[in-house]
């Protein structure tokens, strides 16, 4: 089996520079242009393994981030106009999510044949592998419309999407019309590249704490499907927008992490566009922060678990220069007391009046970004209100901001008690040049309570705009219609906006150059803006996206 596959080996993020060193044949899998994959034999996991090796180099876990009106981001307008009439043509837009039903009409042409110019699929391992990569099985659009043409299409292009998401995601971004549904995709004219992501390793959700059956995702598969993409624009010479409705709370909240990075290398190259939702953890609870200024310099905090999670994993981000010690109490007042910052020291506690173990990393120097991270892993937890301490040991002002697991890793039973909704943007949002979406309901023009709010940790202006994101119609697997709601939708609806755009830059000439963060910001500068509010704010960003606005903003130039 390949050993970024077997779940005896564990994927660890390295830079390119030190991959020569540890490269003995076959154990390295390049990313990126910054990254590759380092596998490394494990027989057992052990918790502490995250200790002898660095936080940063473990991919992050990824949850889905979703569950009608394209005039109110001025689309219809556009398209209706003569002189303007951009559906896509001659864009690729890319989905990285669950897979797609290749054989649902909203995937195909009026003579029955397919709008999908090729899929990776990295959960089937019996077709061709796409050239560059090691593992998965690519099918072409000629495949897909053999496949079509046949009595039974997954015999001959075996990918489906049992789960729905990836489907409703590129339906909403590109589907064909349907006016029986009154469903139409923002671009349906623009050719799609889907990427259907492996299932994260077991190994990998066992050092983090994630329960078995939780759906998630890990984070060097979406970077080498974003890379697929790319590819994939390269080969048909077209421009490309990749969308990503998938979020994580691992990292720093600061846009400096593996995919994060290469999101925000990649939108400033012309032709290449990137939209990611800003995730659904705004009304979850999930997010605490404190700012101490006066003595004492501790902050006491608590968290709620739910009978159902008896397992799962926390963060806590502090700033330079205070170094922070953490104290865990159990619900009947059984502590770990003090743990103070080291490297990389990994601790662990067995309470004795309750079957409760946590393990603790707190560690000085996060080499992702030099911040202090403390990272904290329960097993068994006790049900009920567990109690933290936070103390600066320089007694001098600090603060910190603590994140629990997104989406289905925890259930709604388990949140801090005083959590606070800002900064609950999920990673890859949080990084400056990819184009940040927030989601709002098109019928009353409320934002959705649960879209992820900014800034980033370290003060960067996001999201950058919000788009409809509220029960929007999309397919469904079986050739049906239905709606999805969340931060992923609106990101979609985002991503056709940009398709557009470059339709318009790229492939009619007008300017060549146009890169994904030109189109960012032209769209910001274009954006709706409500007279009772001041912008931008950590809500709306710079406002709602209106692509018509931006158009006449061109046309009088």
């Amino acid at each position: 089996m390949l050993k970024i596959l077997d779940n005896n080996y564990y994927d660890l993020i390295i830079s390119n520079t030190l991959a020569p060193s540890y490269d003995t044949g076959n154990n390295i899998t390049p990313l990126d242009i910054r990254d590759s994959l380092l596998h490394v034999p494990v027989s057992t996991v052990d918790p502490c393994d995250l200790g002898r090796h660095p936080y940063n180099s473990f991919p992050f876990l990824y949850t889905l981030t979703s569950t009608t009106s394209l005039e109110k981001s001025g689309i219809s307008t556009v398209q209706r106009n003569p002189y303007l009439a951009l559906f896509g043509r001659g864009v690729l837009v890319a989905v990285i999510d669950t897979g797609i039903d290749y054989q649902h009409p909203a995937f195909k042409y009026n003579d029955g044949t397919s709008r999908i110019i090729s899929i990776w699929d990295q959960t089937v391992q019996t077709g061709t592998v796409p050239e560059t990569f090691t593992f998965g099985s690519e099918y072409s659009r000629d495949q897909i419309n053999v496949a079509l043409s046949s009595e039974d299409p997954l015999s001959i292009v075996p990918t489906t999407d049992t789960i729905g998401h990836g489907t409703a995601i590129a339906s909403v971004l590109a589907g064909t019309p349907n006016v029986a549904e009154s469903f139409s995709g923002v671009v349906p004219q623009a050719d799609l590249v889907i990427v259907k992501l492996k299932e994260a390793k077991q190994n990998l959700k066992n050092i983090f704490f994630v329960p078995e059956d939780a759906l998630c995702y890990q984070e060097s598969d979406i970077i080498l499907g974003i890379r697929y993409a790319v590819t994939i624009s390269e080969r048909n010479n077209q421009p490309v927008v990749i969308c990503i409705a998938l979020g994580s709370n691992q990292g720093g909240h600061d846009g400096r992490g593996a995919v994060d990075s290469y999101i925000d290398y990649l939108t400033l190259l012309p032709g290449i566009g990137v939209c990611v939702s800003t995730g659904n953890e705004g009304n979850s609870q999930r997010h605490y922060f404190n700012a101490t200024n006066a003595a004492p310099y501790y902050n006491d905090f608590e968290l709620r678990v739910g009978s159902n999670d008896k397992m799962f994993s926390m963060e806590i981000w502090s700033y330079a220069p205070a170094r922070l010690s953490v104290d865990i109490s159990s619900p009947n007042r059984e502590s770990t007391q003090p743990v103070f910052p080291t490297f990389n020291q990994c601790r662990r506690f067995s309470f004795i009046f309750n079957q409760t173990t946590i393990y603790v990393n707190n560690i000085i120097f996060e080499e992702g970004n030099g911040d202090q991270l403390i990272l904290l892993r329960f097993n068994n937890l006790l049900p009920g209100i567990w109690y933290l301490r936070v103390q600066n040991i320089e007694s001098e002002p600090f603060a910190f901001h603590s994140w629990l697991p997104t989406g289905d890793m925890i259930s709604r039973e388990t949140y801090f008690l005083n959590s606070n909704p800002d900064t609950t943007i999920t990673s890859p949002g949080n990084g400056r040049h990819q184009l940040t979406v927030a989601g709002y309901n098109d019928t009353n023009n409320s934002i959705l309570p649960e879209s992820g709010r900014g800034y980033t940790r370290i003060g960067e202006i996001k999201p950058d705009l919000a788009a409809p994101g509220y029960q929007l119609t999309c397919a469904v697997p079986r050739n049906q219609y239905g709606t999805v709601t969340g931060t992923g939708a609106a990101a979609a609806h985002a991503t056709g906006i940009v398709a557009m755009v470059l339709e318009w830059a790229i492939v009619r000439n007008n300017y060549p150059r146009m890169t994904g963060n030109n189109v960012n910001r032209l769209l910001i500068s274009s954006a709706t803006r409500s007279s009772s509010d001041v912008y931008p704010n950590n809500i709306w960003g710079y406002g709602q996206v209106d692509v018509n606005r931006l158009f006449e903003r061109l046309a009088s130039l």
